[in-house]
């Protein structure tokens, strides 16, 4: 038979049943499953209990052929239970029984062992719902997948719980489909930032401290005085928002600078209020100046936030982004406060101490600070990484990645001497020197919205240039060694980016080919400078930047800050024609 030489899977027991009879209320009857074929076999069928060890089986009660009473023509049994029954005597029929039962446990170990064996070799399914996995496993007795069961150990049960905790934290900390939903440097950068907002919130109570000591608390100072120190000092700081607000611009193009310059500042004002208790006559002097520090940088803080933020939501999820790195900002602060005080309680009035202690928590908040804006990886294109994508493509034919163009941009491109790689010392095997240099010198002559009167100075070269760029938003000369970009009325980010691949062309044009600036009308003619970068950028600017965004940027437009100057080309036109 079929079903007899091949191995069957079974949770229960194997017992002989008849195809007529009933099974009992305590046994559950199941069909003989092959862990090997899809199909299910035909009866007979075997009948297993509730307990793996119990096997039912309904002997004869005589050795007569009518099988203790029993008419011999029943067919209940199988022609396989009447031979073993009428051939053998009782020792033999007893070792045959028990030959039976040995090899159906045998067969049923060795199917499960088989199941086992195919699931651990990979064929495994989990079941996810966000950062949740939960493993299933075959039942063959059900035919179906089941979570798998977890023992009930007392050391398991403290991981069951443990688990339990981590998903919590996970759901709480952590934005939904975590890793998944956020970019790669995501997670990095939350894990400094959490160790920095500790340090920084025990900074904070040192100052607060501080300030108390300087206003009197404690001496028997006059509460309403106190008062109105601490509201002048507040009030003061507080014009620093509005007046650098105007500067918003700014932190678009360098947010990761701009950030760390507003932690210095942060801490410098610390710093101040530190000092308060040693001149205690000049407290609203000094408050009002480290207020002035702390709202500009919680200004500055606040406005580049958003940038990194934006740049973490990969599945522009950005509202989820921005809660879940307010949570976990509370769960630092929280942290930081109750090492503050018990850090000032140790601490007392001690100023050199506190002084001591503020030294030490300033030097691990800008170092968590530093590596947190090194882990940043922006894909917007601002001058400097935008001419440095394009002079990588125009080398060598390829869009660097994010990752080596943010390693190479310093922090404070406008400040030489207090530039910080993310990368240190060590070159990139991607990006070449010559590459690097050119974006540098690039960024330096660039000058984006300049006037047209500081660059122009005669009738034709208005013309000349108006007629070039008639299709274009944007109007491109080189004037005195820069490279003066004329906005137009109608100019967009994507106008400015186009622009500066124009730019880079024309700086490889100068280094490379050797061909140098002459007039403005002859740079407009055919063969001249102006109208072969253009045509090169007409050609190829959908190519680097469809490039650009297959490597993971965003090359939508340029993050910029240029003058407010525009022009009007149809205008100004009409002017010089009359």
């Amino acid at each position: 038979m079929d079903c007899a030489c091949r191995p069957f899977f079974l949770w229960g027991t194997w017992m002989s049943t008849t195809p007529g009879t009933t099974s009992p209320p305590n046994t559950i009857s199941l069909p003989l499953i092959n862990s090997r074929s899809s199909t299910l076999p035909s009866p007979p069928r075997l009948r297993a209990t509730t307990s793996p060890f119990n096997f039912s089986v309904d002997l004869p009660s005589g050795g007569n052929n009518n099988h203790g009473g029993r008419n011999s023509n029943n067919n209940n049994k199988g022609w396989w239970w009447r031979r073993w029954w009428n051939d053998g005597s009782d020792s033999s029929n007893t070792f045959s029984l028990l030959f039976l039962l040995s090899s159906s446990i045998v067969l049923q170990l060795a199917s499960s062992a088989a199941a086992r064996t195919q699931q651990e070799e990979g064929e495994e399914v989990w079941e996810v719902k966000g950062s949740d996995r939960a493993r299933l496993v075959p039942d063959f007795s059900k035919d179906e997948f089941v979570v798998s069961p977890t023992s009930s150990s007392s050391l398991l049960s403290i991981n069951d719980l443990w688990s339990q905790c981590t998903t919590l934290f996970v759901r709480l900390m952590l934005p939904q489909g975590f890793p998944q939903s956020v970019t790669s440097d995501y997670l990095d950068y939350s894990l400094w930032r959490a160790v920095q907002g500790i340090a920084s919130q025990i900074s904070g109570v040192l100052a607060t401290q501080a300030l108390l000591y300087a206003v009197g608390l404690g001496k028997g100072a006059i509460p309403t005085a106190a008062a109105i120190n601490w509201v002048l000092k507040d009030g003061i700081g507080y014009l620093s928002k509005i007046v650098l607000s105007k500067y918003g611009r700014h932190f678009d193009v360098h947010p990761k600078g701009w950030r760390l310059f507003a932690d210095l500042l942060e801490n410098a004002a610390f710093g101040l209020e530190m000092l308060t208790p040693a001149f205690p006559h000049l407290f609203v002097f000094i408050g009002a100046t480290a207020g002035a520090g702390r709202s500009a940088a919680a200004l500055i803080q606040a406005a580049t936030r958003s940038c990194f933020y934006a740049g973490f939501a990969a599945q522009r999820n950005f509202a989820e982004v921005i809660a879940k790195g307010e949570a976990q900002g509370m769960v630092s602060k929280f942290i930081g406060i109750m090492l503050g005080i018990a850090l000032a309680n140790c601490i007392g009035s001690s100023t050199p101490l506190a002084l001591a202690s503020f030294s030490v928590v300033t030097w691990i908040h800008m170092f968590c600070n530093l590596k947190s804006y090194q882990s940043i990886q922006l894909r917007t294109l601002n001058p400097y990484r935008a001419s440095l994508v394009f002079s990588e493509y125009l080398l060598s034919g390829q869009a660097p990645p994010v990752k080596e163009i943010n390693d190479e941009e310093p922090l404070f491109p406008a400040v030489p001497f207090l530039n910080i790689y993310s990368k240190g010392n060590v070159q990139s095997i991607v990006l070449s020197s010559e590459a690097r240099n050119a974006a540098a010198e690039i960024e330096q002559r660039l000058q984006l919205g300049s006037k047209l009167s500081d660059v122009v100075n005669n009738k034709d070269d208005v013309l000349a240039l108006f007629n070039l760029y008639r299709d274009e938003g944007y109007i491109l000369t080189e004037h005195k060694g820069r490279f003066c970009v004329v906005l137009k009325e109608s100019s967009s980010p994507h106008d400015m980016l186009k622009s500066l691949f124009q730019v880079n062309y024309l700086y490889w044009l100068e280094r490379n080919a050797g061909i140098e600036a002459r007039s403005i009308s002859a740079d407009c003619r055919p063969e001249g400078r102006l109208q072969i970068s253009l045509e090169y950028a007409r050609r190829e600017f959908n190519h680097v930047k469809n490039d650009s965004v297959s490597m993971g940027w965003v090359a939508d437009g340029l993050i910029a800050r240029p003058s407010p100057i525009r022009v009007c080309p149809g205008n100004i036109a009409s002017s010089i024609a009359s």
